[in-house]
């Protein structure tokens, strides 16, 4: 669209397609304002993206391209008594310390065969000679094997079986390339809380029709060198063999009154102090003290007690709604949720253009208020309110500090299992704790025989410094020498990405509003929160992204809605059915007065939609729509759907850690 006209005028008009700018452009257009949704870029999502490989390699060439902004006069589009305040024209990089480590093989590589098997395939060329004939005059007895090969056959076989499994085939860079549409790498990593806002919203507002989810089925944790699992569940507690009988009981205890709602008496004099104080007052154990600090709480030893505790009741919470583990991961990676809420805007009739800009905002000198933008091709826009991405203004500070984010492609993962697909999240203390995300190839970001690891921790040094020597701790690498087996790094990029933690700008005229980027956060509340600050300084009292309509229940325009079959004091119509057959169940029956409605006989009359929580027809259960929930490519049931009305009480039946199914369709009865 960037040849052809704008419309001169919207309510709204948004520079940027993260997730805080996505969010505020589908709830404005949810509620009727008109929103002009734009981005620079050729791509959604901005820092929130996510990439194929070859897409991630074309992403890290743009980062050394420093684009100087152009200078335009834009003077000849004021009238008497406004203004201009410039834009940041050109892609201000807020990604530094970019290093790439290819550690594939260039060409594909002949894997030597071991001494057993070179000496079991010079048996089957010497089998071949003809020793199979048996001798004239001997005659071959029932059961017995007919040649000596057979005899070998059948003593070698379980010798076979014991043999070491052959070793893998190395993936080369051209493979690599050559599948690279089939990864997914998020430029952010982070999960969704199973009970957090970004859940909640998305069940309310219906856009968890447009992603499927899968769980995340472990939580682990690095101790003393190795990698455990950490026990998060009743379950998972009196199953695991890291605690003894005692600290199991401690342990569920301790969680127990975290949930009470006496508990602020209990740390009431700890409530600033360090959380590792409270924990030894508590006379919990190292290993208890370890889990609950480190994969529980997820925070750090000095955390004040009273952070830590929320922290610890937020996780506890979130536990059972879905599955063993608090939380979710989007199919297809993070980069799915701004698109799915952008999809939203533009049902409701937003306007969105990629490489399209804004230059300048035009500002009224008696108001302040930004009355309009001059866009890239110098066309005028009027709009009531503008919200930008951060980045757009020409003398920003420099953020106080950044994220170190590292992504790893590897042959295998930290901690095998008989179940290959598996989602972990991984917590490693150090001097900054790292967070690891582990994902495998039915997270549908890596191809099969590889898994996808992001690691993310607050900046000391450069990311490289940050974090290689976790990586060389973790993982089989050049730089490394484990005496036992480790997933190799196949693949490894480090970058810093920085972290606003201030809106930029300084003095803005009171409708434009500046979105921050994504945090350091496991989580994304801040996000949440952040967007629905700027919805409601735009609309104040407006709902914040209210539930869509039913897909049957809109009617589009020179459409009529349609009659019921038989009204009060009509008569009713004859029945279409053949004779010898049962009539219609949408029409009248002989001898029975019409129904107002068109319920079926023996059935409540329908209200026009299906009420959450109440058992829907087929025809009016929109989260079945094959249009509104698109099904997960090469899987079956990982992510099998939990239709609108089929379980309303999810909590009540949580998915066990066996399962790797979740909803795909965030269903509204399975809150609280």
């Amino acid at each position: 669209m960037a040849s052809e006209q704008l419309p001169s005028e919207f309510d709204v008009v948004i520079l940027g397609t993260g997730l805080v700018e996505s969010v505020v452009a589908a709830a404005c257009s949810r509620v009727g304002q008109r929103v002009l949704h734009l981005d620079r870029r050729s791509y959604y999502a901005g820092k929130w993206a996510s990439f194929t490989f070859n897409g991630l390699l074309s992403w890290i060439e743009e980062q050394s391209k420093i684009t100087a902004s152009e200078e335009h006069d834009w003077s000849s589009q004021l009238e008497d008594g406004e203004d201009l305040i410039g834009l940041t024209t050109g892609d201000v990089s807020q990604v530094t310390n970019l290093q790439v480590f290819n550690y594939t093989s260039e060409e594909e590589e002949q894997v030597p065969s071991s001494p057993l098997e070179e000496e079991a395939k010079e048996d089957e060329e010497e089998d071949e000679g003809g020793a199979d004939q048996t001798p004239a005059g001997e005659t071959q007895e029932e059961g017995a094997p007919s040649s000596e090969s057979e005899v070998k056959e059948e003593i070698n076989t379980p010798a076979q079986k014991s043999q070491p499994e052959k070793s893998k085939k190395r993936l080369t860079y051209a493979e690599l390339l050559k599948e690279g549409r089939r990864f997914n790498i998020d430029l952010v990593s982070k999960l969704l809380y199973s009970r957090g806002a970004l859940i909640d919203l998305l069940i309310k507002s219906n856009v968890s029709r447009y992603a499927e989810f899968k769980n995340v089925t472990r939580i682990l944790t690095c101790r003393h060198g190795n990698i455990e699992q950490v026990p998060c569940s009743r379950s998972d507690v009196f199953s695991s063999k890291l605690l003894s009988v005692v600290e199991k009981r401690m342990l569920m205890r301790f969680l127990t009154s975290c949930l009470d709602q006496d508990t602020p008496l209990l740390y009431q004099d700890f409530a600033e102090r360090p959380y590792l104080e409270f924990l030894q007052h508590q006379k919990l154990s190292e290993n208890l003290q370890h889990f609950l600090i480190h994969s529980i709480a997820m925070t750090t030893p000095d955390t004040p007690t009273a952070a830590a505790l929320a922290a610890t009741r937020h996780f506890l919470k979130c536990l059972g709604r879905y599955g063993n583990t608090p939380f979710l991961f989007p199919l297809y990676g993070l980069g799915e949720i701004p698109q799915c809420f952008c999809r939203m805007c533009a049902v409701f009739g937003g306007i969105y253009c990629l490489r399209h800009s804004v230059h300048a905002l035009v500002v009224d000198k008696c108001s302040s208020r930004c009355k309009a933008v001059i866009d890239s091709t110098g066309q005028r826009i009027s709009c009531s309110h503008l919200v930008l991405e951060e980045g757009c203004f020409t003398q920003t500070a420099p953020p106080t500090r950044c994220v170190s984010r590292a992504v790893l492609i590897t042959d295998g993962s930290v901690l095998p299992t008989e179940a290959e697909q598996q989602v972990s999240i991984v917590t490693i203390p150090s001097e900054s704790p790292v967070r690891m995300v582990e994902l495998c190839p039915s997270s549908m970001t890596c191809i099969p025989g590889t898994h996808l690891v992001h690691l993310t921790c607050q900046s000391v040094g450069s990311a490289f410094e940050d974090l290689s020597p976790v990586v060389n701790r973790m993982f089989r690498t050049p730089d490394s020498d484990h005496p036992e087996p480790r997933p190799e790094v196949l693949w490894c990029l480090y970058f810093n990405m920085s972290e606003c933690l201030e809106s930029e700008g300084g003095e803005l005229p009171p409708n434009v509003s500046v979105c921050l980027g994504p945090d350091s956060s496991l989580g994304h509340d801040g996000a949440i929160a952040q967007a629905e600050l700027i919805f409601q300084k735009i609309l104040p009292g407006e709902e914040f992204c209210p539930p869509g309509p039913a897909p049957e229940d809109i009617l589009y325009q020179g459409e009529e809605p349609e009659a019921s079959p038989a009204q009060p004091g009509e008569e009713p119509e004859a029945s279409s059915a053949q004779p010898g057959e049962e009539p219609e169940a949408s029409s009248s029956q002989p001898g029975e007065e019409p129904e107002a409605s068109s319920s079926q006989p023996g059935e409540e009359p329908e209200t026009g939609t299906s009420n959450q929580g109440e058992e829907p027809e087929a025809s009016s259960s929109h989260q079945g729509e094959e249009e509104a929930s698109p099904t997960c490519k090469g899987e079956e049931s990982e992510t099998s759907p939990s239709q609108q009305g089929e379980e309303p009480d999810a909590s009540s039946s949580p998915c066990t850690e066996d399962s790797d199914t979740c909803p795909n369709q965030l269903e509204d009865g399975t809150q609280g």
